[in-house]
């Protein structure tokens, strides 16, 4: 049996810092969540007069019936999920196939290659060059406008890289080799299976941002069945603005009542945005750390 250390005053007091901090920070964290959640809840009165704290008032799904009644909510969903997945998956393939090579001390060019891609990570042709490539490769109004310009991301590149460098030794391959195994069997049999932590943390990276994706569907889209769902809760949003010219010619009651139900509309758009990223979370995370402090760590 170890011998437990006994903890000084000082220590204690340096614990209950801590966890005084920690408590009070996660509070800070978890407040606006739920006060989103529990409004996105409540009725359009309750939120129209500020009578939402910590939990619903007035029960009502009214916000999610009217997000969930627009038609093109339920295309936006199947839009964004295309996107993120079909999107994550190239980008994955494209990360892994960049980073291992130039993880390699045998790979000749592998530095003049790393500095082409750092050099694109520091300047870049801008907003307009880049749309007019995207219209001459015929890609405007298409699916693949929103997932080949934003393929592969060099910072991911770098930190898989890090990552391979780190974890495959050099004498691994040479044994594989020894037995026959060539580079596509060594990186399918050997390198993928030792890179679970590090392809959850990119997938998580990818998938976050083709789920958030906007600005990119708002400049090179124009066709509604293409829209992300991002697209599509941002047009909600501004048809259910009210124009403070129109408040003049009706009553207080109603006045609250539109605005309740704006400010309702938001907390559900916020919620249905959110979810399936939240759930997605908690499958990852626990590779999330260790993937991260790995492929992080400087060479």
């Amino acid at each position: 049996m170890n011998p437990r250390i006994a903890e000084t005053k000082g220590d204690r007091v340096f614990t209950y810092i801590n966890y005084t901090f920690l408590g009070l920070l996660t509070l800070l964290v978890l407040y606006p969540l739920i006060y989103i959640l529990s409004a996105s809840f409540s009725s359009t009165e309750a939120v129209a007069a500020g009578r939402v704290w910590l939990f619903p008032v007035d029960f009502s799904l009214k916000g999610y019936e009217t997000v969930f009644n627009y038609d093109l909510i339920w295309t936006g969903y199947a839009n964004s999920l295309f996107y993120t997945i079909v999107g994550t998956t190239i980008n994955i393939a494209l990360t892994i196939m960049a980073a291992y090579p130039l993880s390699r001390p045998d790979f000749k060019g592998r530095n003049f290659f790393m500095f082409l891609f750092f050099f694109t990570m520091l300047f870049n042709g801008g907003l307009i060059p880049t749309y007019l490539l995207v219209k001459d490769l015929d890609l405007l109004n298409t699916r693949w406008a929103l997932i080949i310009p934003n393929a592969m991301s060099v910072f991911n590149v770098i930190i898989a890289r890090t990552y391979f460098k780190m974890t495959i030794p050099k004498e691994l391959l040479e044994s594989a080799k020894l037995e026959g195994c060539d580079d596509f069997r060594f990186i399918r049999s050997v390198v993928l299976p030792l890179s679970g932590p590090i392809i959850a943390v990119i997938a998580l990276f990818y998938a976050v941002g083709h789920w958030n994706a906007y600005f990119n569907a708002l400049i090179y889209l124009r066709d509604q069945a293409l829209y992300p769902l991002q697209l599509v809760l941002q047009n909600i949003l501004v048809q259910s603005q009210i124009d403070p010219e129109m408040m003049g010619s009706i009553d207080v009651e109603t006045q609250q009542q539109l605005l309740g139900l704006e400010q309702l509309l938001k907390y559900s758009l916020i919620v249905v945005a959110s979810l399936p990223v939240l759930i997605m979370y908690p499958f990852v995370q626990k590779h999330f750390v260790k993937g991260v402090m790995i492929g992080s760590i400087k060479e």
